[in-house]
């Protein structure tokens, strides 16, 4: 077998067998095929797609490619290890939500997150808006952490599926980002090497999401839901609403004080709306046997009494973070300009494009269009209206949080462009389109 033959035959439409897909892979990881041979394997792929055995194959050999966690030897006997991972959207800081509110009902987290993809923002990008914040933990203090803590978010190690370490560096940057083979295996490889014993999905469909339809969607979340189910894990999938962002806050700090007024309390409907439930799930996977409107309700007291917040500012610095910005967030890093949108006229808000303004905030210097850019983790959109509200001319539509008035007045101009305000009311969009798992989405909780 050989690079070159591997590529033509994807090229070409053929199926990869898992033994081929298995060289590959083995040869990218070990250096021995270069990033444009990488890079072109990964558009054939795009343009010709993965049967479901050839995601699962690579899936596999990704999860494969290093070390595979077990951390039940951390942990008391029985625990379930529960993950969740979203397939990315535009402001969705739900991790930074979620995670201390089940670590707060005694289930320990302990997840690998990632960087920035394209226009959706990475948690580990969000979480570094913390001074002093590191991703960079080995095996040993990984455990620690979860031990003592009973939440840890890490980068992925590069003894942990590095296969998709690689891989996802260079699809952000060769337009290869919105592959379902390449989503799924992305995602279930980095799952499935750290070892969860049941996993959460949250996948995105919209103009702001990879996959733009409910269909789409769907598919993602069956072909993620198989993979894992093969492999032995509890599964469950959400597929929820990106066609507008998800809160208000688009950009690394501002998110990160949109998930503490959140474990406050005081966060936007649609945002809090989410975490509450994909809390309950991540629940549900561990405890099967408990009522889901009893799980809700501990995931709400977790909030009311401080014991969610309390939990991220523990987090924050056993990580090296300064826990001071969770009970100040004003000192996380602030943008020296906010210039505000306003509407060019009176009505109802039709739409708001998602993916423009998640490209507006890489723009601005909140994401990357190279593999290793900077972040500026000042920057944002932070919008006042969503979907279905009734506006007046001159009202701010949104706030630009930019580094100098150059970039937020032409940041102003992209943002106006991304609102569609009309006479016609409408109502707003929904959050939850459906529901993939082991029970029935009668059963879930509202």
């Amino acid at each position: 077998m050989n690079a070159v033959d591997i590529i033509v035959k994807k090229r070409d439409g053929e199926e990869l067998t898992a033994e081929e897909i298995q060289f590959f892979v083995d040869g990218f990881v070990r250096g021995e095929i270069p990033d444009y041979q990488v890079a072109a394997w990964a558009m054939a792929v795009y343009f010709q797609g993965m049967t479901e055995a050839e995601t699962t194959a690579l899936t596999l050999a990704m999860a494969a490619s290093g070390d595979q966690l077990d951390l039940h030897t951390s942990l008391p006997p029985g625990t379930v290890i529960v993950d969740k991972h979203s397939s990315g959207g535009v402001g969705d800081k739900t991790t930074l939500a979620v995670a201390p509110i089940v670590a707060a009902c005694g289930l320990p987290v302990a997840k690998m997150s990632g960087r920035g993809l394209s226009y959706t923002g990475g948690t580990i990008d969000k979480l570094e808006s913390f001074h002093g914040w590191t991703p960079d933990l080995d095996e040993e203090r990984f455990r620690r952490q979860l031990q003592e803590i009973g939440l840890v978010i890490a980068g992925q190690t590069a003894n942990l599926a590095p296969a998709d370490k690689i891989l996802y560096a260079l699809r952000d940057v060769t337009g290869t980002v919105p592959s379902l083979p390449l989503i799924a295996s992305s995602i279930m490889s980095k799952k499935l090497a750290a070892g969860a014993d049941a996993i959460v999905l949250d996948v995105k469909c919209g103009r702001g999401a990879f996959m733009e339809t409910v269909e789409d969607a769907s598919r993602l979340a069956e072909l993620m839901v198989a993979i894992g189910t093969r492999a032995g894990r509890r599964m469950t999938a959400l597929i929820t609403q990106m066609d507008q962002p998800l809160g208000r806050a688009v950009g690394n700090a501002l998110e990160v004080k949109e998930a503490i007024a959140t474990l406050q309390g005081q966060g936007p409907a649609d945002f809090a709306e989410l975490v509450e439930q994909v809390a309950v799930e991540m629940l549900r996977l561990a405890r099967p046997t408990a009522a889901p409107a009893d799980l809700q309700a501990q995931v709400r007291q977790t909030v009311e009494s401080g014991a969610a917040l309390a939990k991220f500012r523990a987090f924050v610095a056993a990580q090296g973070g300064d826990p001071a910005q969770v009970d100040e967030p004003d000192r996380l890093p602030q943008a020296p300009v906010v210039q505000p949108v306003p509407a060019s006229a009176s009505g109802y808000v039709q739409a708001i494009d998602p993916r423009a303004i998640g490209l507006t905030v890489v723009d601005l210097g909140g994401g990357r269009h190279r593999k290793g850019d900077p972040i500026d983790h000042r920057v944002g959109v932070v919008l006042q209206v969503k979907v279905g509200d009734s506006v007046e001319a001159g009202q701010p539509l949104a706030l630009v949080h930019a580094a100098d008035a150059e970039a937020a007045s032409q940041a102003v101009q992209r943002v106006l462009a991304a609102f569609e305000v009309g006479q016609e009311a409408v109502a707003p969009l929904p959050l939850i389109h459906g529901r993939i798992g082991p029970t029935s989405p009668s059963d879930d909780v509202r």
